[in-house]
């Protein structure tokens, strides 16, 4: 991989800092706390980032294990990316989004190109700019064509945090203060086989999970199908081929293809929400790639413009989106195609075109995994270790192994963020993101880019902050 990153370390100005201190009364007095900032009991203030790196305000290295939940696969700083936006800023900053501007027709065509070679279906792509908006709009093409608002979903999902978002993101308490104002999805369990919800064992459970979904459409008692027209009340099917807020679940490899089917069966459309797991992060484009199936609707954002303008969007098959049925003013967003993220999302899809991601990342991340299970042999406590691609899964459990330690995960957390790990000698911190169904998941999406001498960093500073860890409990 060959990426042109910024040559040295970022220059740190501590002549005349305001106190940290200081600025923490600040936050705490003024900032909403609404966001996910508090989620730590541990804050940092950050002045820099190069590669796989944040810096303090002291100069301190902190090894980024998350890139922002995936949205910065391509590395802090990169030059090629950078210097695409600052050039886009000194011609055509800005353009009110019913203009055209060159970059969005050929990042749309760039993505449509893919997935009709990838997919053979034809389709056009709709901008956005949140993942969330993206996701709404992904709810008027399924409820355009089918006139039906009820959609599955998967427990263990997440789809954002708009209200439309949130009724089909499993987390109740997304919508608890906020109550109800659309339909909830029906959510069906995700085969999260070391945790299966049906206490079944992936050897030999012959895909017991989709075959209780299948139940669903024996009968109209199960509120699901009217047998006599065979018609279905349910109108798609979101998912993630990943979970990605669940835990970087990987599912067996013929589940969607047995999914799919059954959908096909009942005209229920399959809508995969790719915002964490698009562009490579799985080894593939799309990760969904990975078990054969072709979505009708496809959901994207994050790394697309690799964290530097907030571009998001969906894909859909031609028969969904077309004009006749999608007409002008049937969404917008006035930020949705501005010429500031098209153009760094047409160099992200130069840089994917001029790479050799598809066989780079599976490597690194074979690496990833083999340095982990051999901690795994060293610790009882990290249960399960998984991943496809750079999209990597550690369970933290108590010593049994298998019963989920929140408190456990939380204590590496804040050792990491404390910035007071030492491996080499030298003063360091880790960024690591925690998921899962019991909070106990260090879901970790390192940049594309990183070494395997950064790797080998990253899972002896995860044993250093687990080690000690340990000590305190």
């Amino acid at each position: 991989m060959n990426q042109k990153l910024a040559s040295k370390k970022p220059k740190i100005d501590n002549k005349v800092p305001a106190p940290s201190n200081e600025l923490l009364e600040l936050e705490a007095k003024y900032c909403s706390w609404g966001d996910t900032v508090h989620y730590a009991d541990k804050l940092n203030i950050f002045k820099a980032a190069d590669g796989s790196f944040l810096y303090d305000k002291a100069g301190v290295e902190f090894l980024d294990l998350q890139m922002w939940y995936s949205a910065v696969n391509f590395g802090y700083r990169n030059k090629r990316l950078n210097t695409a936006l600052k050039e886009q800023i000194d011609t055509l900053p800005q353009l009110a989004c019913q203009y055209l501007h060159e970059e969005k027709i050929q990042l749309a065509a760039k993505i449509s190109r893919r997935n009709e070679m990838t997919f053979e279906e034809k389709g056009r792509v709709h901008f956005n700019v949140g993942g969330s908006s993206a996701l709404e709009d992904s709810l008027k093409l399924v409820r355009n064509h089918s006139g039906r608002s009820l959609v599955f979903a998967f427990m263990g999902g997440y789809h954002g945090r708009t209200l439309a978002a949130s009724a089909i993101t499993s987390s109740f308490r997304y919508r608890e203060r906020f109550g109800h104002f659309g339909d909830r999805a029906n959510f069906v369990p995700f085969p999260y086989c070391f945790r299966c919800p049906y206490d079944k064992k992936k050897d030999f459970c012959d895909l017991y999970c989709l075959k209780q979904f299948e139940r669903l459409f024996e009968t109209e008692y199960y509120s699901i199908v009217n047998k006599k027209t065979n018609k279905c009340e349910f109108s798609a099917f979101y998912v993630e081929a990943v979970q990605g807020t669940g835990g970087y679940i990987i599912p067996p490899q013929e589940y969607f293809s047995g999914l799919k089917e059954i959908l096909d069966r009942y005209g229920i459309l399959l809508v995969d929400d790719e915002i964490q797991m698009g562009f490579f992060r799985t080894g593939k484009f799309w990760a969904i790639e990975h078990f054969n199936v072709t979505p009708d609707i496809i959901v994207f954002g994050k790394a697309l413009t690799n964290g530097l303008n907030p571009i998001s969007g969906i894909w859909a098959k031609e028969k969904f989106i077309s004009p006749d049925v999608f007409p002008p003013g049937s969404t917008h967003a006035t930020f949705s195609s501005n010429p500031l993220g098209t153009a760094v999302g047409l160099e992200v899809m130069k840089v994917i075109e001029e790479s050799n991601f598809s066989v780079d990342i599976p490597e690194k991340g074979r690496y990833f995994l083999n340095r982990f299970k051999k901690l795994q042999k060293k610790y009882p406590q990290i249960g399960d270790v998984d991943g496809l691609g750079m999209a990597i899964r550690v369970e933290m459990c108590e010593k049994d192994g298998y019963t989920p330690s929140k408190e456990l995960a939380d204590r590496i957390v804040d050792l990491g963020l404390s910035g007071d790990l030492s491996v080499g000698g030298k003063k360091r911190g880790l960024i690591l993101d925690i998921g899962g169904y019991y909070k106990n998941v260090f879901t970790m999406a390192p940049s594309f880019y990183i070494s395997e001498k950064e790797i080998d960093l990253g899972v002896d500073l995860f044993e250093e902050a687990l080690s000690k860890a340990l000590k305190q409990s």
